[in-house]
């Protein structure tokens, strides 16, 4: 299977700090690491219910997260 890497330096909602978490790319402002939204949602978590989970990322992030996903896998 192939997984195409996103480019996230081009998502305003979120950040990549080394020594923070790791260096892995989390909500801007957070210590919540992108791949959580994914990991969650993969499992049947709504997008209500991260948020509820992860009190710190704002709803705007998480859209900006999924349509920057969108547009990445968009066809050319």
């Amino acid at each position: 299977m192939f997984v195409a890497m996103l480019e996230w330096t081009q998502c305003a909602a979120v950040e990549r700090v080394p020594g923070k978490v790791s260096g892995a790319w989390v909500f801007k402002s957070t210590r919540v690491p992108v791949r959580a939204l994914f990991a969650n949602l993969e499992v049947g978590a709504t997008v209500n219910e991260f948020l509820n989970w992860y009190p710190g990322v704002r709803p705007e992030q998480v859209g900006a997260v999924l349509e920057h996903a969108e547009r990445s896998l968009a066809v050319a």
